[in-house]
């Protein structure tokens, strides 16, 4: 099954690339079969920044920011999709890195990004989607959003 059979029995859909204004930086590299997504923030389906904003545990809940992963994962796949033309060229997730704005006292951080690892699994299955993982709190993100995530995936040439 590819992987737009698969997001289409799931209802999902690719949203825009996330909007980035003039980075000094690209969102994505490839380097031989690995590309490297930067770290991406939770996006509408326009691409723009998503909401709610602020720190887990205090404006955000857990389930928010589980959901905010979420899209945090669907904004990584759209930058692939844009990067190589189809997400069926994922031979393999090697690794995510969860980034959780935490209120002082907030340490559930592996829940948070599950949102993430958790569509990322649905969509690719275990074969393609198993991936080794990180999740950190951290005292602040840009912007006041609840997660940024980043990635590594293997090509298939």
């Amino acid at each position: 099954m590819s992987v737009d059979d698969r997001f289409a029995e799931l209802g999902l859909t690719l949203p825009e690339p996330m909007q980035t204004a003039k980075l000094p930086f690209d969102l994505t590299r490839l380097d031989g079969q690995i590309l490297y997504l930067s770290g991406h923030v939770p996006t509408n389906a326009d691409g723009s920044m998503a909401k709610p904003l602020g720190k887990v545990g205090d404006a955000v809940s857990p389930e928010e920011a589980y959901e905010a992963a979420r899209k945090v994962a669907l904004g990584l796949f759209a930058s692939i999709s844009q990067a190589v033309g189809s997400l069926d060229r994922v031979e393999a997730w090697l690794k995510v890195f969860g980034m959780v704005n935490c209120a002082p006292g907030f340490n559930t951080i592996p829940p948070v990004i599950n949102g993430c690892s958790d569509l990322i699994l649905e969509v690719f299955g275990p074969d393609v989607g198993a991936h080794t993982r990180s999740a950190v709190g951290m005292a602040e993100l840009p912007f006041g959003v609840p997660v940024e995530i980043e990635a590594q995936v293997k090509i298939r040439l």
